[in-house]
């Protein structure tokens, strides 16, 4: 296995060439996890790891990068050995030279056989839980428990025409002014989200432009949201036979709340509302998403 440690303040081998490197570890500064790159499917791969106990795997969206998950991390590895992987492309994980939904899957059940002791919790917001559905569907008993965030997959991808258009500008010209022109449709309370990341706001921001300015992270954007806009046909979910919840926020304008209520009656999968959240709760609302994400672990464990 090929693998670069450091910690969070502190980057290594390659990752430390990649774009954005000193503003990723700015914005990491402190937090309490390890920033390392293992070599996953051939792919060199960035993933914050941190915590004990039971493995948590968390998916981030399109385009983003595992650093999404920086406000509640220092909560959740309290309780699990979390493991938060820039997906192919994606922040300073490199991208294959090609990338289909099966590399994907192949991809996940690589960086799972490599990083958990056994089946992990899964979590995956947006395109991290289509890929989780998936992949929780064709991989009976490798993960423990499935937690879908806003996530894609459930119906056709059709986000609200101003978020859309605001997303378009920003993947067209990725600027400070575009990013929080797109943010402020992605988030409910841009401001609120500002003030509690205080100064990690900048190099959050930062990173989200530097990246996108790329073309690794623009084309893996685009297959990503190629790959997992569209349903997830209900007998491949039909098939997801671990516990599985959903965390909503109410106000979601990518995916809205509707097609998750749609999912739990269906499936029986419970759902869980964060009220004042856009398709964001863990940047919007990161306590009330961590204690909906412990409410839905606890119940799912509970029907085990």
């Amino acid at each position: 296995m090929n693998t670069s440690t450091t910690h969070a303040g502190v980057t290594a081998g390659a990752t430390a060439e990649l774009t954005g490197g000193l503003t990723r570890r700015q914005l990491l500064a402190g937090v309490p996890v390890e920033d390392r790159t293992l070599s996953i499917a051939g792919v060199a791969t960035s993933l914050l790891v941190g915590g004990s106990g039971p493995p948590m795997v968390l998916l981030h969206g399109p385009g983003e990068f595992a650093g999404t998950w920086v406000p509640v991390l220092g909560e959740l590895v309290e309780t699990h050995r979390v493991i938060a992987p820039d997906l192919p492309g994606h922040g300073a994980t490199d991208a294959p030279e090609a990338v289909d939904a099966a590399w994907v899957d192949r991809w996940l059940d690589e960086l799972i056989a490599q990083t958990c002791s056994e089946p992990p919790v899964l979590v995956g917001r947006v395109v991290g839980g289509a890929i989780a559905a998936r992949f929780a569907a064709e991989h009976p008993g490798s993960v423990s428990q499935v937690l879908l965030v806003d996530s894609t997959g459930l119906v056709p991808f059709e986000p609200d025409p101003r978020f859309g258009l605001a997303l378009q500008r920003f993947v067209a010209d990725p600027t400070h002014a575009s990013f929080e022109r797109a943010m402020d449709f992605c988030a409910f309370d841009l401001d609120g989200i500002r003030s509690r990341l205080g100064d990690r706001w900048e190099p959050y921001s930062r990173y989200a432009v530097e990246l996108l300015r790329t073309p690794r992270v623009q084309g893996a954007m685009g297959s990503f949201i190629d790959m997992y806009a569209a349903a997830i046909p209900p007998d491949v979910l039909d098939r997801v036979d671990v516990p599985t919840a959903l965390i909503w926020g109410r106000q979601d304008l990518a995916t809205p709340l509707g097609a998750a209520e749609a999912a739990s009656q269906r499936y029986g999968w419970p759902l869980h509302v964060i009220e004042n959240a856009g398709d964001d709760p863990p940047l919007d609302q990161p306590e009330a998403f961590v204690q909906a994400l412990r409410t839905a672990l606890s119940r799912l464990g509970a029907l085990s």
